[in-house]
């Protein structure tokens, strides 16, 4: 007989029944119900309850278990009595009936509980991580990830990619965050970076004629806490094709996460055939280049309306041509009650209020707005809107570039108010055609709005003729639920265009030659069209595991400051270390 087990405790069913068998694992729940002890053993693989009763010679140690401790159980397997199953269990219909325990590794006294699901602090749970990740749930998460990348392997090889790791320590690049730089110790004042992406690499994969790339790619910013991105590093699903335009990544790679998402939706729908949303209708209807498909609530641009109106601050507002005011209809939200709820909620938000009108009874228009502009033209935004009696309309009005983000969060939150979100389904789009460039108002200069290797529509004639800021890249991202879960791009592969491209961003050629030398001298070398993308591993699992906190699915994460409590990082090195690096450090005062 095996030294400590002859099955797991998630193994056991009728067929055995009688037989003997060794058994380990934790002690996850312990009950005496009259002198009887009930243990119930848990290990990677399941629970088995075992039973230890007063006249076994294992009674007197089985006494001294307490939860987590680590026990060997030898014993016999039997029936458990009629009415004791439990169908929850694979195991439930038998227990172990215990002649021998051996204590393998006993247990302190717990920071925190592993049986149950209770709310514990962040930094215990954390800093004791390996007790956390021993629960039930966040353990079923793990599993449920390393499934979902597999998955993601298995469907990538299947559409003809070929999976490639490329290096970890690379040469810093204007990604759009902060790099974690690694000082080498053989070029002394010289730093390699670790990759905020793969991006060139992948790009020069293409070059050297490899067709199909993908990897499951480890990741590296050192930027500052994000709600939807651990600190320090993530995983993504990195993907390259060569000789491709937009639409074939669409039909290579849709397939995939709608397959992923279907997998492991259980049952919940997952949006088939994806609707393509142009970045600008976007942030028109939603209020964000994200936007979550599953909130009905559509905004509208409701100007004419109240151009020349009674309502005088509107009327101004829009003598600027630049300036508009949109509507956020809110069905079933038409009660005083809630309309001054949300203005309340907007004062909060640092704005000055949010205008209502309510439609009551009969279809009249309610509320200040309503007895400024008149019932004619409240009828024709009501018309425009398609509300219906009980219905309201909230009104954003002023500069859009200035007020979407704002509108956007209105709309959620009128959606999150009112129940108007389908939380049982998986809505899934394409987000297309991303401004080329935007303006940096810190720097008062044009900037890469998102990728800077991107191809932009129309090439080098629009980056020699147009106006920067109107160019539209190849470029888009897939939204998932309110979460950017992907991203990507055709590719700028023309020397002569990508040394424009970054021209307007303010990169001189020696400067694009010093930075990206690599992907410079391969595109002087024959360079095929090529583009692709790359999706949030942690977000579509954070997703489809059903919870909204990164450090639910993610093994030993950093806290939101950025420290590691289990393993003690960041911390000090040594005077050697420092030495041998040719590094002082400068610390700020405190």
């Amino acid at each position: 007989m095996h030294r400590y087990r002859t099955h797991t405790c998630g193994a056991l069913r009728d067929s055995n029944i009688g037989e003997t068998v060794r058994l380990s694992g934790w002690c996850h729940r312990i009950r005496d119900h009259g002198g009887v002890l009930f243990v119930d053993l848990r290990d990677h693989y399941g629970i088995t309850q075992c039973v230890v009763d007063p006249d076994s010679k294992a009674f007197s140690l089985a006494e001294k278990l307490r939860s987590e401790w680590v026990v060997r159980m030898e014993g016999k397997v039997r029936h458990r009595p009629e009415g004791t199953e439990n169908a929850e269990l694979p195991t439930g219909q038998v227990e172990l009936y215990v002649a021998d325990i051996e204590v393998l590794g006993p247990a302190a006294e717990l920071p925190l509980p592993v049986f149950g699901e209770q709310d514990y602090p962040e930094d215990i749970r954390l800093k004791y991580r390996f007790l956390d990740l021993r629960r039930d749930r966040l353990h079923q998460n793990i599993m449920t990830r390393g499934a979902i990348i597999d998955s993601m392997r298995r469907r990538m090889k299947e559409q003809g990619f070929f999976e490639f790791q490329t290096p970890i320590l690379t040469a810093s690049s204007p990604e759009g965050a902060r790099d974690f730089l690694v000082p080498s110790r053989i070029h002394p004042g010289k730093f390699y970076a670790l990759p905020q992406a793969p991006q060139q690499y992948k790009q020069l994969l293409m070059m050297s004629g490899f067709d199909r790339y993908f990897q499951i790619a480890p990741c590296f910013r050192d930027e500052d806490p994000r709600a939807d991105r651990l600190p320090g590093e993530f995983y993504q699903l990195d993907v390259e094709m060569s000789f491709v335009e937009q639409e074939d990544v669409f039909a290579a790679l849709e397939p995939v996460v709608t397959g992923v998402f279907e997998e492991f939706a259980k049952g919940k729908p997952v949006t088939k055939g994806w609707p393509r949303i142009p970045f600008a209708e976007a942030l028109r209807k939603y209020g964000t280049d994200k936007p979550d498909l599953r909130n009905p609530i559509e905004m509208q641009d409701v100007s004419e309306h109240f151009r020349g109106s009674g309502f005088k601050v509107f009327a101004r507002m829009l003598e600027d041509p630049k300036n508009q005011v949109w509507a956020i209809p809110a069905p079933g939200g038409g009660s005083r009650a809630f309309c001054d709820r949300m203005n309340s909620w907007a004062q909060g938000e640092g704005q000055p209020g949010l205008g209502y009108i309510m439609w009551r009874e009969g279809g009249e228009g309610a509320g200040p707005l309503a007895n400024n502009i008149g019932p004619e033209r409240t009828a024709a935004i009501r018309s425009q809107l398609g509300t219906k009696e009980g219905d309201a309309a909230f009104f954003v009005a002023g500069d859009p570039e200035k007020f979407w983000k704002f509108a956007g969060l209105a709309r959620t939150k009128v959606g999150e108010e009112l129940n108007l979100i389908d939380k049982d389904r998986f809505a899934l789009a394409w987000i297309v055609d991303f401004p080329m460039y935007e303006y940096n108002e810190d720097d008062k200069k044009v900037d890469f709005s998102h990728n800077p290797f991107s191809m932009p529509q129309g090439g080098l004639d629009a980056l020699t003729t147009k106006d920067p800021l109107t160019i539209k890249a190849f470029q888009y991202d897939i939204a998932c639920n309110g979460y950017e879960i992907a991203s990507g791009g055709i590719r700028n592969h023309k020397p002569e265009a990508m040394v424009k491209a970054f021209e307007i961003a303010g990169y001189g050629e020696q400067e694009v030659v010093d930075r990206f030398g690599g992907m410079y001298r391969a595109f002087q070398y024959g360079a095929p069209p090529h583009g692709g993308m790359a999706a949030g591993v942690d977000r579509i699992v954070m997703l489809l595991c059903g919870t909204t906190n990164l450090r639910e699915i993610s093994l030993f994460p950093m806290n939101q400051q950025a420290m590691d409590l289990l393993m003690g990082a960041p911390s000090e090195a040594s005077t050697k270390q420092l030495r041998e690096l040719h590094i002082k450090t400068s610390l700020p005062n405190k």
